[in-house]
């Protein structure tokens, strides 16, 4: 990189009273023929918290990636603080008081909070003097900011929310006066990600400078001071959030005017599609996870199940899905358009469940979604490679119809970039989404089931994906539709349907309730205020 040459020579830094902890000058960065990021400046004041924003695959990510070290830029210069900085690495970051929090924590499952928080900073070979004097650090970061964290809880014993906060005591531990956030609200629910929040103003309080990356526009103009926003990785502008509107910034954006609120007309169900009675799943460890679930489902509606992760939605899914974990026990009765459909051995994969007319967008689309280094039109063909219309003859599959399919599904859902041989982790994780949603949309089931369709998606690929779904219920098609996103239960729901602990509290109607009254009932408060 550029700078990497001159950091300390006489006269390139600038004076020390400058009002920016960072300033990015030039920056370009290219992955073979994919320019990331094309001669990007950004200014970011000392003590705000600086929103940026784009769609998928716009170089958000890659720009702080070069910030904290893990990309080296093709071009341009680095100030912190108002001085030029070399960052070849992560460690030459931390060194220049810059932390990261990434969208995908990294921190080891069956190590404590505190060896989470002193490793790669332990003060020597003695571990037991680094403990403790991390332990009584800890205590003081977590009751300066809000960070209430058990030092010796096992990072697996904790919550998605307090394992994000964890990440963030390890960045104050290492004296982080700049922190940057990658999509930190994308798994966690409204009130851990309220207070997530609050820790962010405390820390902006205390002095820190936060880069905030998020595709969710609300969290921008309540969160931040100032945004950037970046589109096919070029800066297109930065303004003073209190100065704009959610509606300017999608347009930005988007390069197009784009609607915040789902269009769709009132539902017109049919006949039943999908009948779920007293649906019971229990773990390899003997946990109740469904208890006694119950529901119907008609043509031409959408329900959506609201529900705090972790609360049986991932289980009805996956036994609907044919992709119950080995060991789980289901019991009750499922049938699909009159008959019955297995709930164990033989009858209940995931192949079975697509013959009898189930598609499913998984909630984890890399992991159970995506083979990530199979190529885009191999990815398009799993669990539809038998479909007439990819064979050969008996014995080989009709691999150039496939990716002309695959092809003609990028154009429709607008994949970027169009490429069916590119393999899915060369593609954002707005058009991995995409390629599944495409794969599964276009077999035009009868129920369609969907996970977080829209989770670490940006506001144009979101915007399309919930017209597919809504034009897929128009065309008679029974969905159920799984989020953590309340704005999108309510807005895409017919009726909504509520979980807590394996069971649904309730079933709501979307123009009759609100956010209120769904979180209540998320966490097991009955609709007489006792708890269930």
């Amino acid at each position: 990189m550029a700078n990497a040459e001159v950091e300390g020579r006489p006269g390139v830094a600038a004076p020390p009273d400058s009002p920016y902890a960072i300033e990015l000058k030039g920056i370009s960065k290219a992955f073979g023929p994919v320019q990331a990021n094309r001669d990007i400046n950004i200014s970011v004041p000392k003590g705000t918290i600086h929103g940026i924003i784009g769609e998928n695959g716009a170089g958000k990510s890659t720009l702080m990636s070069i910030l904290y070290g893990f990309y080296r830029a093709d071009s341009g210069e680095i100030f912190i603080n108002g001085r030029l900085t070399a960052i070849p690495d992560s460690q030459s970051a931390i060194r220049a008081g810059i932390g990261m929090v990434f969208q995908h924590f990294k921190l080891v499952q069956n190590f404590t909070v505190l060896e989470n928080v002193i490793l790669g900073v332990e003060d020597g070979p003695m571990l037991r003097t680094s403990l403790a004097k991390a332990r009584a650090e800890l205590e003081r970061l977590s009751r300066d900011y809000e960070l209430d964290v058990d030092p010796d809880a096992l990072i697996e014993d904790l919550s998605v929310g307090h394992q994000q906060r964890v990440e963030i005591l390890k960045a104050l531990y290492r004296q982080a006066e700049i922190l940057i956030l990658d999509e930190p609200t994308g798994v966690l629910t409204p009130a851990e990600a309220d207070h997530l929040f609050r820790i962010l103003k405390g820390l902006k309080e205390q002095g820190k400078t936060i880069v905030l990356i998020t595709h969710k526009l609300r969290e921008i103009m309540e969160a931040t001071d100032n945004v950037s926003v970046m589109r096919r990785g070029t800066m297109v502008d930065t303004v003073k959030t209190a100065a704009t509107s959610a509606e300017q910034l999608a347009e930005l954006m988007v390069g197009r005017k784009v609607l915040l609120e789902v269009s769709k007309g009132p539902a017109h169900p049919g006949e039943v599609v999908l009948s779920v009675e007293n649906l019971q799943v229990r773990d390899e460890h003997g946990v109740d996870r469904l208890k006694g679930v119950s529901f119907e489902i008609r043509a031409g509606e959408i329900l959506g199940i609201a529900g705090v992760a972790g609360n049986g939605q991932s289980e009805l899914l996956a036994v609907l899905g044919g992709m119950l974990e080995p060991g789980n026990r289901a019991s009750g009765r499922v049938v699909l358009e009159g008959g019955q459909i297995a709930l164990q051995g033989r009858g209940a994969d995931g192949q079975s469940r697509r013959r009898a007319g189930i598609a499913h967008v998984p909630e984890d689309r890399q992991h159970f979604g995506l083979i990530l280094d199979f190529t885009a039109w191999e990815n398009v063909a799993f669990g539809y490679y038998n479909e007439p219309e990819y064979q050969k003859n008996a014995l080989f599959m009709d691999n150039d119809a496939l990716r002309d399919d695959t092809r003609r599904k990028m154009e429709k859902f607008d994949v970027r970039p169009p490429d069916c041989w590119l393999p899915a982790k060369s593609f954002s994780g707005g058009n991995q989404q995409k390629i599944v949603v495409a794969r599964e949309i276009e077999q035009n089931p009868d129920l369609l089931l969907v996970g977080q369709p829209t989770r670490g998606v940006d506001i144009g690929a979101i915007e399309f994906i919930h017209k597919q779904i809504v034009a897929l219920r128009d065309a008679g098609k029974a969905i159920l539709l799984v989020s953590v996103e309340l704005d999108e239960i309510l807005s895409l729901s017919d009726r909504i349907a509520v979980m807590f602990d394996g069971r649904i509290m309730g079933f709501r109607d979307p123009e009759a309730t609100n956010e209120a009254e769904l979180g209540l009932l998320m966490a097991g408060i009955a609709g007489n205020g006792e708890a269930a």
